[in-house]
């Protein structure tokens, strides 16, 4: 007799495995644990077989809507579609183990599983705070695609993604969105996953990005209160030695947050490290204040490996809003000053007031500057007039704040303006 869902509920176990037969070669497996287990009896080949198909009640007798109304498929209906393969001469248990085998591969090659094993390859290349961005990219922001296999995904698939991000106004994170599907389509290419490389359709395809400048402050005057300011900070020591040396360094944010002591050598007032846009060595020669700065520090955090360590853990950065944080304290908002700001700061006042030629200052700031030659910025280009400039930098800087310099805002003296103190 057929069973029913009432007779599938009164089924108990015994000290034995046994098994209870519906129709067509389905039967339920009652194990002495209690379990109850869908099987297919069939014949191929001759040879009598059995096909698993599902646990009850997960599995259910006949087919059904779940709560959500997405469609489960019963044991009979698996039983049928047994039946079909076996009637076009195909062998049930080798073609749903090939479908299932199919499915891991499916996952194992998804856009998904790519950019995690790309992740953990280059996870030593990125700063902390670029892999949980583009981690989180992944898993937010591209979750259109990112269970699909790379090796069929198409340029419309992954545009209907950028598009969901740019239709939020978000128009830099899809363009870096862009670029971070290209990037790991050439090692799914690499790696054999993929054959070419959909996000390469797409140029052209997204609103161009409306460059915005970081808010900065470069009137001499104006530079004065905001160091005074900065020097009368009274937050925790680390956030102010952060605060007191991104003026006299001027690197990305990034950069100082993440600096090891590893990579400093104040002996010979020299910071050595890859530059976090071109991922190449920089060096930034240290003057006289910015040592005293590190000097002061090193007592407190020097045991560490990070310079300024978060006050939660001493193994990770103080976070990126830290500084722009201080600078809110002290008045300054996001549209008059900014952490990244001192670099725009020291760019224009170094070219406009201290006179330093452009190409001197563009290698300080890490920039990828090209000689006549073609080559490419290296940390040693100008070692000599570099030091003369960030040494001069910080006594403008002193002298700026103490209101020692006359004609503020005018070229200064010819041995300030070259660096010759």
């Amino acid at each position: 007799m057929a069973l029913s869902d009432v007779k599938l509920k009164n089924l108990k176990p015994r000290a034995a495995l046994y098994r209870v037969a519906d129709t067509n070669g389905l039967c339920i497996e009652v194990t002495p644990s209690g379990s109850k287990l869908w099987r297919y009896r069939y014949r191929y080949d001759g040879r009598a077989s059995m096909l698993a198909l599902g646990m009850y009640p997960e599995i259910p007798l006949a087919g059904r809507r779940s709560a959500s109304g997405h469609w489960i498929p019963g044991a009979r209906e698996k039983r049928d579609e047994a039946r079909a393969l076996l009637g076009r001469g195909i062998n049930p248990s080798l073609h749903f183990r090939s479908q299932r085998a199919a499915t891991v591969d499916r996952a194992a090659n998804s856009f998904g599983a790519i950019a995690k094993e790309w992740f953990l390859q280059n996870e030593h290349r990125l700063t902390a705070g670029t892999l949980k961005r583009d981690r989180r990219v992944v898993q937010k922001d591209l979750a259109l695609i990112r269970d699909l296999p790379v090796a069929d995904l198409k340029a419309s698939e992954v545009l209907a993604a950028l598009r969901k991000i740019e239709a939020r106004g978000t128009v830099e994170t899809a363009h870096r969105a862009r670029s971070l599907v290209g990037k790991l389509m050439k090692y799914a290419i690499a790696t054999g996953r993929a054959e070419r490389n959909p996000a390469a359709d797409l140029t052209g395809a997204l609103k161009a990005p409306i460059k915005q400048h970081f808010a900065s402050i470069t009137e001499p005057d104006k530079v004065a209160d905001l160091l005074r300011a900065i020097r009368g900070y009274t937050g925790h020591l680390v956030t102010e030695a952060a605060l007191k040396l991104a003026p006299l360094v001027f690197v990305r944010p990034g950069e100082l947050r993440s600096a090891k002591w590893a990579d400093i050598d104040l002996d010979a007032g020299e910071w050595r490290f890859e530059a976090s846009k071109t991922k190449q060595p920089h060096l930034v020669p240290l003057s006289r204040q910015a040592i005293d700065i590190l000097r002061d520090l090193r007592p407190l955090t020097g045991r560490y490996e990070l310079v300024f360590p978060s006050i939660r853990s001493v193994k990770r950065a103080i976070s990126e809003n830290t500084l722009n944080a201080a600078l809110r304290r002290l008045g300054y908002d996001k549209d008059t000053m900014t952490a990244h700001g001192f670099r725009a700061m020291a760019r224009t006042i170094l070219d406009e007031v201290l006179h330093f030629p452009p190409d001197i200052v563009e290698h300080q700031l890490a920039h990828a500057v090209r000689g006549p030659l073609g080559r490419a910025y290296n940390r040693t280009a100008h070692l000599p007039e570099r030091r003369k400039m960030m040494q001069a930098w910080s006594d403008w800087l002193d002298s700026l704040c103490a209101r020692e310099v006359t004609g503020i805002g005018k070229r200064p003296s010819t041995d300030v303006a070259r660096g010759e103190t």
